[in-house]
């Protein structure tokens, strides 16, 4: 497990420059088009059993960011370079490319799990609105937006395949002046995100379930192929 095999020492390797690639046009679009066309809104993912979900937007969402909070896809892409660049190097683009769409996918089915129950709550709402006749209240209810966006489950996975390769390495964390290593930071985001979800607070609109099914996906995989291809793992 000491031995490092690198297909090729590229700071900027194609599936990362790729997906750093699409996450900035569709950001701009959503700039020059949300006004008109609500791009935001089709392209994140809707509780499934809202009228505004589409079955694309599993896939879509990952790849959309908030346009009001530009912090919000400069902090995924930067963290997606820093960490999935090592990745990719190691494994290859094809691989890195399934296991980063895969930790996306994973991040929106835990969170259309979570959000199938909490969305119950708003439609006891809907349907009481629409029972005493004030169709305007159930349709704000209908329309809130609900969707989730962005690239963090994703990059959670990402993380969590760094720190379980690359355990020992020190990683430097804002504010904090002395190196971490990484399975005790990587582990910490994943803290974090587990007690937002457990115990979330008002105003926060961080999806901390999506981040944590992306960070299951990844050990998951990662654990599976360790098992099975131990040598060319990395």
């Amino acid at each position: 497990m000491s031995q490092f095999r690198f297909t090729r020492n590229d700071s900027f390797p194609p599936i990362i420059k790729n997906i750093i690639i699409i996450n900035v046009l569709v950001f701009v679009a959503q700039l020059a088009f949300d006004k008109q066309f609500d791009l935001t809104g089709k392209l994140g993912m809707w509780p499934i059993e809202s009228d505004n979900f589409k079955p694309y937007q599993v896939f879509t969402h990952m790849f959309t960011h908030s346009p009001q909070l530009i912090f919000h896809i400069l902090f995924n892409m930067l963290t997606l370079w820093m960490f999935g660049r090592i990745l990719e190097n190691v494994w290859g683009p094809k691989r890195f490319l399934f296991f980063y769409l895969a930790c996306g996918i994973g991040s929106a089915l835990a969170h259309m799990t979570v959000a199938y129950f909490q969305y119950k709550e708003i439609l006891e709402a809907i349907r009481y609105y629409e029972a005493i006749g004030q169709a305007d209240m159930a349709n704000m209810f209908r329309n809130a937006p609900m969707y989730v966006v962005g690239a963090s489950g994703a990059v959670m996975g990402v993380m969590v395949a760094f720190a379980y390769l690359f355990p020992d390495t020190p990683l430097y964390i804002m504010f904090l002046p002395i190196p971490i290593k990484a399975k005790w930071a990587i582990l910490g985001f994943v803290a974090i995100d587990l007690f937002g979800g457990v115990n979330p607070t008002p105003g926060d609109n961080v999806a901390h379930f999506a981040h944590l099914g992306g960070a299951i996906t990844g050990f998951i995989i990662i654990l599976i192929w360790n098992k099975t291809n131990r040598k060319t793992l990395y």
